[in-house]
């Protein structure tokens, strides 16, 4: 690039100078008209040729090591047990900043001025993350969770107000299979930005049931059958125990709490299965489960 500015700039120069003279000047087409110093130009030629090997070999070794220092992240992440999606993120950001130095660097040994190319990547950076503010703090809450884990696949939980099953969390959203077969995707700083309840993380729960009688019925009796009902049933812990006690006097009924502890996978089978047991168990020993009455009296008007 030297060269050819001093090329040009010279046959600048000497047109304007066979022009002032009216005599022959120097000519791009006529090689003969030149009027430069050879060892000057030899010597640009050289540093220009140096510089460039230079800036060439730094960008074959700064790739080099930024492939190397890029291995290892994803060996020091993978040794952490950190997600292989965000692994692979995390890799190819180190490697694509450690390419734009090397880039940078080499070509500042070329004499080539980086200020502005770095404002530009600067502001171009800048402009990103302003359009993808909402995308990066999913990111942001993605990361989150995949560190901390909160939550995992499998789960039974309820966040980002949806009940189900985990059943993936990428980077930017939270994939959850409700009960009822719907496929919800929660983005992820709504499912940190709120409570997240972890059915599943204790790896047990308990079942909150309440059953009424009579006000006119054996209270202990109906307090046996409901703790047979739920001893019979196999996918019951023994650890903690069950819990069967009267909580109310309601309107019209003695209502009770029976309180089973479970595997979270057995939830709902246990749920269905002790109101439908207890249903029959009281039935068959004349326990009544009682239901709101209104007695209506009519007065004839003469």
């Amino acid at each position: 690039m030297n060269y050819l500015f001093l090329l040009a700039q010279q046959a600048a120069e000497g047109e304007a100078a066979a022009a002032g003279s009216g005599e022959g000047g120097v000519s791009f087409t006529d090689p003969s008209t030149w009027d430069f110093d050879p060892q000057t130009l030899t010597d640009q030629a050289l540093a220009l040729g140096k510089s460039l090997v230079v800036a060439i070999l730094i960008f074959l070794i700064g790739k080099w090591v930024a492939g190397i220092l890029t291995n290892v992240l994803r060996r020091a992440l993978r040794r952490a047990k950190v997600e292989e999606t965000l692994v692979g993120f995390f890799a190819n950001i180190l490697h694509a900043l450690l390419l734009v130095f090397v880039v940078l660097a080499a070509l500042e040994q070329l004499g080539v001025d980086t200020t502005s190319a770095s404002a530009i990547i600067a502001a171009a950076g800048l402009a990103v993350g302003f359009a993808l503010q909402g995308s990066l703090g999913n990111f942001a809450a993605g990361v989150m969770m995949i560190f901390f884990k909160p939550i995992a696949a499998g789960d039974l939980v309820s966040a980002g107000g949806t009940f189900g099953v985990v059943r993936e969390i990428t980077l930017f959203a939270t994939i959850i299979d409700t009960p009822d077969g719907k496929k919800v995707i929660v983005p992820n700083s709504g499912v940190t930005g709120g409570n997240i309840e972890n059915w599943t993380a204790n790896g047990k729960i308990r079942i909150d049931m309440t059953f009424g009688i009579g006000y006119d019925d054996d209270i202990d009796k109906a307090k046996t059958i409901m703790m047979e009902v739920i001893e019979k049933d196999a996918r019951v812990l023994e650890d903690p125990a069950p819990t069967v006690a009267m909580v109310a006097h309601g309107d019209s009924s003695v209502n009770f709490v029976c309180r089973p502890w479970v595997d979270p996978a057995d939830y709902w089978g246990v749920w269905f299965d002790t109101h439908e047991a207890v249903k029959k168990a009281f039935d068959a020993q004349g326990v009544q489960i009682p239901f709101p009455q209104r007695d209506v009296h009519l007065h004839q008007i003469a």
